[in-house]
């Protein structure tokens, strides 16, 4: 059985949570113990100082050690002496005045309760005493080599040497059952922990795991084409972000979907209208309502051209958006290839009774890496543009300027405009103006959607703004060779 990613999650964040507790514990288990060893270290090395002052005074009456060899209850009574001077200086002065007149002879300690620690763990059996000569007075149950020394002077003069092992583990009650209580709090407290980790990591996942479903079953939408579909994206994290990058991508798949339609449907209406035409002049013929006549061939002959260039426009478009369209780009002179389709134009402009300006601020030569044959046709898309929708008298003004290693070509003419709102879409397939670039002048709107995928194609921009004639202002940016 395969777990759920809500489940999966959950057991995630609750291992890390289980695993940072139970590392937590050990730490501060082991940090404790140490600290508590340090304690009781600093507490025995009291007791030893004040056992260190008992021998030295000791040893001033008897003169030597002999008090002390081969006589263990000595040696005991100045240990338990020392011992119960630390608890008489936490007693008030006037309650150890009391005690001492009270107990005046009171000298071992009270008897230990029962089940003791290993007695060779006691503060008792781990001290040693070496004479001056360093040979042993008493010696600890351990091995000696392991106290620590510290040396017993009177008067300048070394008499002795005191001893200590240091202590492995807590032997006394009182701090064996404060530890055992922290310990206790410590698990207790790890418990809690850990159990609010897990009721805080179930909550956490189910609510990453919903947006991840929202997100998924949105999807399984979109698969279907509803690409209206949209989900929440207010967070600021990951899953908002993805959620922002979908809204986006169903964006863009409706506007391709409406662009796809419009597409269809253009293209259906394009080509019904010269088969219509054709249609109706055939069978006008047909049935001797029109003879056929050089007139009438001429206008079948007009329409076939129409449906010809529309449907080479619609090949090479849809070649250039699959990339299918070749470009052989080699080193050109952009102003040459310019004026020559220029000056293959100017008769067709005379026609029409436009005027052609000069080429304006051209260098004689600007040199780009490019396809001599597109970018023919690019021009000759673009003075077709102006030929068909310009108002006769009008005029088109060609300039080129290079600087910062880019060049910039615009084509300028005059009347008719085009409204603002419709300057980005000119190079939509299929878009026109209606009002004034309409298909009566015989385009289908393929001409700069065309244009725009020849530029790109050059690593360049084109993009259209309101021309000072009057007109529409074509402005191309194709970047320099070298």
């Amino acid at each position: 059985m395969k777990l759920r990613i809500k489940h999966r999650l959950f057991l995630s964040f609750f291992a890390a949570t289980v695993l940072v507790v139970a590392s937590m514990f050990v730490i501060t288990k082991f940090s404790f113990e140490r600290s508590l060893l340090r304690y009781v270290n600093t507490t025995e090395q009291e007791h030893l100082a004040r056992l260190e002052v008992l021998l030295k005074d000791s040893y001033e009456q008897h003169g030597n050690w002999d008090f002390l060899r081969d006589n263990p209850r000595n040696w005991m009574h100045l240990v338990a002496t020392s011992r119960h001077q630390q608890n008489l200086a936490a007693l008030p002065s006037e309650e150890t005045e009391r005690w001492m007149n009270k107990n005046p002879s009171r000298i071992l300690p009270p008897p230990p309760p029962k089940g003791p620690p290993p007695t060779h763990q006691m503060f008792e059996w781990r001290i040693s005493l070496l004479d001056a000569d360093r040979k042993p007075i008493i010696t600890p149950r351990e091995p000696p080599n392991k106290a620590v020394y510290r040396p017993l002077i009177i008067h300048n003069r070394t008499i002795g040497y005191l001893g200590l092992i240091p202590p492995k583990i807590i032997i006394d009650t009182h701090q064996q059952r404060f530890a055992d209580e922290q310990r206790r709090s410590m698990v207790i407290i790890s418990l809690i922990v850990a159990g609010a980790a897990a009721l805080l990591s179930f909550p956490l996942s189910h609510r990453m795991v919903q947006r991840i479903t929202t997100l998924a079953a949105a999807t399984h939408r979109l698969t279907k084409g509803r690409y209206d579909i949209r989900v929440n994206a207010v967070a600021g994290d990951e899953l908002g972000q993805l959620a922002r990058d979908f809204n986006s991508l169903a964006q863009t798949l409706e506007s391709n979907e409406q662009l796809r339609r419009r597409w269809v449907a253009d293209i259906s209406h394009e080509l019904r209208t010269p088969l219509a035409v054709l249609r109706g002049e055939i069978e006008a013929v047909q049935d001797g309502v029109r003879k056929l006549s050089p007139q009438t061939l001429d206008t079948l002959h007009g329409e076939v051209l129409r449906l010809e260039r529309l449907v080479g426009d619609l090949y090479e478009l849809s070649m250039s958006d699959i990339g299918a369209m070749q470009y052989r780009k080699t080193d050109v002179n952009l102003v040459e290839i310019l004026r020559q389709s220029l000056d293959a134009h100017r008769a067709q402009f005379a026609d029409r009774g436009l005027t052609l300006l000069p080429l304006q601020d051209a260098p004689s030569t600007v040199s780009i890496l490019g396809d001599p044959e597109r970018l023919s046709q690019l021009f000759s898309n673009l003075l077709k543009n102006t030929l068909r929708y310009t108002n006769s008298g009008g005029q088109l003004q060609v300039s080129v300027a290079a600087r910062d290693a880019r060049v910039q070509l615009n084509f300028q003419d005059s009347a008719p405009g085009v409204p603002e709102d419709s300057l980005d879409k000119l190079f939509d397939r299929l878009y026109r103006v209606e009002s004034s670039r309409s298909r009566e002048h015989g385009g289908a709107g393929l001409g700069l959607a065309l244009c725009k995928n020849i530029v790109e194609a050059h690593d360049g921009t084109i993009d259209a703004r309101p021309s000072p004639l009057g007109g529409l202002w074509i402005a191309i940016t194709l970047p320099l060779n070298g």
